[in-house]
């Protein structure tokens, strides 16, 4: 700990992200990239953005992309928020919305990682509701009446690392249980078999959804995600980007976003391709007797009863492939896994036929 550190330094435990090791012929299923390029519009857009006018700082409204957001999507461009990734979306949701004198937030146990971390930076006091015994979120834990309503409501759907997607009729439910409460669903994985929440909003004025490009529109390298909301509550984020940093996005990243929500084949082509190779993991390795949870993202959770979720993964690593392990109580057996091309799971599955078979 050095001197120099302030006293909320000290005391923070970092987000840990998938590790990208630098292993000659290595099968990366631990981050959930997307198998398939950037749409070729997006590249081409990259290329024409990158010239002179890159000595002039970008709009810091990034108008153009909000505005191709809100056809895809039907909303008003004032109903759309842009920045530097969905993990800065989450930053400012976490800072701008979910501090209300000592209230808690709830939140799964079993859900993204980084919604306790920035719990610890920004000391959003927090309460973490259980998931049910088979990994489903219990509507009921957030629609029961409490005695002080909580400052904020988020968890994902898909949830991460379940893959699991809860139904429209119950994400409203939890909206329409707590009118002051902003709602948060984190979509990142939505368009992989899930239905988007983006159509309650304009019945929900407490409901707040958020996208990234990262993984159905594969841009995890350029950095752009968005939320989607009320007037009054993307007015609450943008305060605390123009309190932080004005320019979040730059040129080329507002080039590439806008071509990319604009290529609807490439979009749904992609998409096809990653849910019929996850459907045929998920068939193989039931068949190896896998348990596999019901998944809607771009990867599969899935245990071996037969051994170890870290002895698993470290086989696996040996013969370069990478899968994500989680030492976390409830789920430590289980290994969050990529869907890739069929190649990609050809060779995953191989090699598990092998591991297995070895023991």
């Amino acid at each position: 700990m050095s001197r120099f550190w302030s006293d909320q330094v000290a005391g923070l435990v970092p987000y840990t992200p998938g590790e990208q090791p630098k292993i000659a012929d290595l099968l990366k299923l631990n981050t959930n990239e997307n198998p398939y390029g950037p749409s070729p519009k997006a590249l081409e857009a990259i290329r024409a953005a990158a010239g002179d006018s890159l000595r002039l700082y970008p709009d810091p409204e990034s108008t153009a992309l909000r505005q191709g957001i809100a056809r895809r999507y039907g909303v008003k461009p004032e109903q759309v928020f842009v920045g530097n990734g969905s993990d800065e979306i989450l930053a400012h949701v976490f800072h701008g919305l979910f501090l209300h004198s000592g209230r808690p937030l709830l939140m799964p146990d079993i859900s993204y990682s980084f919604y306790r971390t920035y719990c610890r930076l920004y000391q959003v006091p927090y309460e973490i509701v259980p998931l049910a015994n088979d990994f489903s979120i219990r509507v009921s834990d957030y629609t029961a009446p409490r005695a002080v309503a909580p400052a904020g409501i988020i968890f994902a759907n898909p949830n991460a690392p379940t893959g699991m997607g809860l139904p429209l009729a119950d994400i409203e439910a939890i909206a329409r249980a707590n009118p002051d409460t902003p709602v948060v669903i984190d979509e990142a994985y939505i368009d992989f078999g899930g239905e988007s929440a983006v159509s309650l909003l304009q019945r929900n004025d407490n409901l707040a959804v958020i996208h990234t490009f990262s993984k159905s529109r594969a841009l995890a390298g350029m950095r752009v995600g968005f939320a989607m909301a009320a007037p009054e509550l993307i007015e609450g984020l943008v305060r605390i980007k123009d309190s932080f940093n004005s320019y979040p996005l730059d040129r080329l990243a507002q080039a590439a976003a806008l071509a990319a929500i604009e290529d609807d084949a490439y979009f749904d082509s992609t998409c096809a391709a990653v849910v019929r190779s996850r459907e045929r993991l998920v068939q193989r390795l039931n068949d190896l007797g896998f348990e596999v949870l019901p998944s809607q993202a771009n990867f599969i959770f899935a245990r071996y009863p037969g051994m170890e979720g870290a002895d698993l993964a470290a086989a696996l690593r040996a013969r370069h492939i990478l899968v994500r392990h989680f030492a976390l109580p409830r789920i430590n057996q289980f290994l969050r896994i990529t869907v890739g091309t069929e190649s990609d799971c050809e060779r995953l599955y191989t090699q598990l036929v092998q591991i297995i078979g070895a023991q």
